[in-house]
C-alpha cells in the first residue's frame, strides 16, 4: 500500500540524514492525516492508495502553484526548493499518460459525444477526465481538448 511505503520511505530519508525528503514525506502524512480526519475515516487503517494519490495531486499541485508564483516574484531560491519537494512528490503518483493517448481518448469521446464545437468543452473535458481518472494531468487534458475543439 502507498501509505505504508511512504511511511518506510520517511524512515529510511530520516535514518540516511537526507532532510529536504524527510521534511516532505512528514508533510505529506501530515496532509493524508488531515485528509483522513476531512473524509471521516475514524479506523485506524491506512487510506487507501486513490485517497492517497488524491492528497498528492493537491501537494503537486499547491507546489505547481507556488513554483509559477515564486518564478513571478523573481525568487529562484524559492523555484528550486519547491520544484526539489515537487520531485519528491511525483514519485508516489501513477506514471502519467502522453499527448499521444490523450488526444487519441479526446477524440474517441468527442465523437460519440457528437460534439462539433466549443460549446461542448465542458461535456468533453468532464467526460475524458472521468474516463481518465488521475492517469493523466489536467492542464494536458485541458489544452488537447482546446486544441481539438478549435
Amino acid at each position: 500500500m502507498l501509505h505504508e511505503t511512504i511511511e518506510a520511505e520517511l524512515k529510511s530519508a530520516l535514518k540516511s540524514g537526507e532532510k529536504e525528503k524527510a521534511g516532505v514525506l512528514r508533510f505529506l502524512i501530515s496532509a493524508i492525516k488531515n485528509f483522513q480526519i476531512e473524509a471521516k475515516k475514524k479506523d485506524k487503517q491506512h487510506l487507501p492508495d486513490e485517497d492517497i494519490i488524491t492528497v498528492v495531486k493537491r501537494q503537486v499541485k499547491q507546489r505547481k502553484d507556488s513554483i509559477a508564483e515564486f518564478e513571478k516574484a523573481g525568487r529562484t531560491d524559492l523555484v528550486e526548493k519547491e520544484q526539489a519537494e515537487l520531485s519528491v512528490l511525483e514519485q508516489y503518483l501513477p506514471a502519467q499518460m502522453d499527448e499521444a493517448k490523450i488526444r487519441e481518448i479526446v477524440k474517441a469521446k468527442k465523437s460519440e459525444l457528437n460534439i462539433s464545437d466549443k460549446s461542448g468543452f465542458g461535456r468533453l473535458m468532464g467526460a475524458v477526465m472521468g474516463e481518465l481518472k488521475g492517469q493523466a494531468d489536467g492542464d494536458a487534458v485541458k489544452k488537447v481538448v482546446e486544441e481539438e475543439l478549435g
